[in-house]
């Protein structure tokens, strides 16, 4: 039995304050997609729709001197994993999340992206990074549009739901305890 689940996490004030600016569309789809790839993959269903769910939470916002959105500014600078990580952490451990599963989502999320780093992650990363790397890379768009994609609180929430009734229909099918360990 999971102690979180993702709409325990989403309705959170604290993320519904950081996924207003990475966008909550982003971070249900990429969500939905680190479930699939987590089933195909044989990696930790939960592990990885939570870690999916909060990998942009530590996003900044960099705009210009006209107010307007400055992705290469961005891009230059950005440590959004590091931050999120961090907030990710945490959340969870405030929500009552078992530490072990704590530290394994939060270092997907510091290692979902290498664009902070001055090297590359490929080969590098354990199933469950890779998981959350490939749900991310699957719904990004170019100069960041994905995050600007709408969904409605209320439809989020739904969406939420029946992930996790996905994810509980899994783990209750679970027949070896470490099976689904990323």
């Amino acid at each position: 039995m999971r102690k979180v689940n993702l709409v325990d996490i989403f309705k959170h004030h604290i993320t519904r304050k950081y996924l207003r600016r990475s966008g909550v569309h982003h971070a249900v789809t990429a969500a939905q997609y680190a479930f699939e790839i987590a089933v195909d993959k044989g990696v930790h269903v939960d592990h990885a729709a939570k870690a999916a769910l909060l990998h942009d939470i530590g996003h900044y916002e960099w705009y210009n001197n006209e107010g307007e959105w400055d992705y290469d500014e961005y891009r230059q600078n950005d440590i959004h994993a590091i931050k999120g990580a961090e907030r990710a952490h945490k959340l969870l451990i405030r929500l009552g999340e078992d530490r072990v599963a704590a530290k394994e989502i939060s270092v997907a999320i510091l290692l979902h992206t290498d664009s902070y780093l001055p090297f590359s992650l490929e080969g590098k990363q354990t199933p469950l990074q890779e998981v959350i790397t490939q749900a991310d890379n699957k719904d990004e768009q170019p100069k960041g549009l994905h995050h600007y994609k709408q969904m409605e609180v209320s439809e989020a929430i739904q969406e939420l739901h029946k992930l996790d009734q996905q994810i509980d229909t899994i783990l209750s099918k679970e027949t070896v305890p470490n099976k689904f360990i990323g």
